[in-house]
């Protein structure tokens, strides 16, 4: 079992990040979808902002494409984000996101790249990386090869907790909850968001959230593009200071002192930390079935925390903060404290220990969709086909292709896609599939929905949304739906 100091960077790799990390772009993205589910929506578009670390535009795409042909639009999402004029789209979602990518590769090419959403992590990005997979495109583009990755509401978390004399925060429904949507924050603090949900207005709102905070907090901005990567979060874990961990939860923020305090050696992704307003005292000393209790604990309250390194981590150092009384306990007593936990290797080890004793419930999805985590990374056979098949436009090639694929699951995505780009140029066997997917996901109720609940949907909201814009959106909408009906 490795103590906290093994677990984390060599002090001689941390002394060149900030350097490195200096000459990194950034990529702000969105995406609007059919709907909300992320195994069976569709992004129907996604802007992408490139910036410079001064915030100035360096670049630009705004792309969108069809819905696929067993995906069903899901009423409120087109509500939401008006896209309707993408039904007649002449472009497919392969190309849209193979564009994507290429853009992103280009923009992160020779220095790594930052990419930056709102509540990304949870929603956007997931879909991102599942409808690269779907595709034969690398799913990880995001945080590898250098890359970071910052979800700007988890910032806007610690902002709320920590700095709201700074950076104001809306009140929901006029308080005493608050509210954290890009919109209402834009709103706030003075920023035009009239076109809110659409994808490159919502990149721009971000940005204009991003310059406010880095004007009115300069340091704290630059801490959080610092942690969007692995070795700079394990930087901050690293330092001696003890960190300022801001959370909200149920429209309230929560503040806690926090140190590292342990991690998973088989899941080196997953971390804990020590809450600082208990007293190690009491804690230290538990023995291990204690501990293990602790560490197992679901509950939001209690001396553990558990996180993952690889997502934003809402923190800081305590440095940072303007208001010595953010929290009950005075700073160095929290100071000493955190000392206290991190020189003990004994506990460290313990909450490791059941950092790894958990038993972890991963369900395993039926579809292919929802198997990106769970199925296994491609063999380098498939990785030479999988660029072999961006390559060609032959329909007969791309059939060879996909039927040498090891991973049947980049069989069925790779005739799908041929499908849809050539369906009167395939055999009868990969014709007749991709036609019981389209009848199975059109014409019976599954876990994807179903065409019959759409339509249901958009005929309550038709009673429901009387202005023009909504009638319009949702009339286009049925029509949509019902198309799909006769496929």
């Amino acid at each position: 079992m490795k103590c906290i100091e093994e677990l984390l960077l060599d002090k001689s790799l941390v002394s060149t990040y900030h350097h490195k990390l200096s000459e990194k772009n950034l990529i702000f993205y969105d995406t609007e979808t059919t709907g909300i589910l992320k195994d069976f929506s569709q992004i129907l578009q996604c802007g992408s902002v490139l910036t410079d670390e001064g915030l100035n535009t360096l670049g630009e795409q705004n792309i969108g494409c069809a819905p696929l042909p067993w995906v069903i639009p899901q009423p409120m999402a087109m509500i939401t984000n008006k896209k309707i004029d993408l039904f007649k789209s002449n472009i497919s979602h392969y190309q849209m996101m193979k564009d994507l990518q290429m853009q992103w590769k280009q923009w992160s090419a020779e220095n790594p790249a930052i990419f930056i959403t709102y509540n990304g992590h949870a929603f956007d990005e997931e879909l991102v990386r599942r409808q690269f997979f779907w595709n034969l495109l690398e799913p990880y583009t995001t945080n590898t090869n250098g890359n970071g990755r910052l979800d700007l509401m988890l910032m806007i978390h610690n902002l709320a907790a920590f700095f709201s004399d700074e950076i104001s925060m809306p009140l929901f429904e006029g308080g005493p909850g608050i509210s954290y949507k890009l919109e209402h924050l834009a709103i706030e603090h003075g920023i035009d968001a009239g076109d809110a949900h659409d994808a490159i207005a919502d990149c721009n709102l971000m940005i204009e959230m991003c310059r406010i905070i880095k004007e009115r907090l300069p340091e704290v901005f630059q801490s959080f593009i610092n942690i969007s990567t692995k070795p700079g979060v394990k930087e901050l874990l690293y330092s001696e200071d003890f960190l300022a961990l801001g959370e909200i939860h149920r429209r309230h923020t929560f503040r806690y002192p926090v140190v590292m305090c342990g991690s998973d050696a088989s899941r080196p992704n997953e971390i804990v930390f020590f809450d600082l307003s208990y007293d190690p005292d009491d804690i230290l000393e538990l023995d291990f079935a204690e501990i293990n209790k602790l560490v197992q604990s679901k509950g939001r309250d209690g001396p553990l925390k558990k996180y993952k390194i690889n997502k934003t981590i809402p923190i800081c150092s305590h440095k940072h903060l303007n208001n010595v009384e953010a929290f009950d306990i005075e700073f160095s007593e929290l100071q000493r404290r955190a000392e206290i936990v991190r020189s003990d290797k004994d506990f460290q080890q313990k909450v490791s220990q059941a950092m790894e004793d958990r038993m972890m419930n991963f369900p395993q999805s039926e579809h292919i969709e929802g198997t990106i985590y769970s199925g296994g990374f491609p063999s380098n056979r498939d990785k030479d086909l999988m660029q072999e098949f961006h390559m060609s436009d032959d329909p007969s090639h791309l059939v060879k292709i996909s039927r040498n694929f090891e991973d049947e699951r980049l069989r069925l995505f790779a005739e799908r896609i041929i499908c849809y780009q050539h369906i009167t140029e395939v055999p009868e066997d990969i014709s007749k599939r991709y036609q019981e997917l389209i009848s199975e996901r059109n014409n019976t109720d599954g876990v994807w929905g179903s065409v019959d609940k759409a339509l249901a949907q958009v005929d309550k909201l038709l009673d429901e949304r009387t202005d023009d814009e909504s009638q319009t959106i949702l009339k286009a909408t049925k029509s949509k739906i019902q198309s799909m009906k006769s496929l």
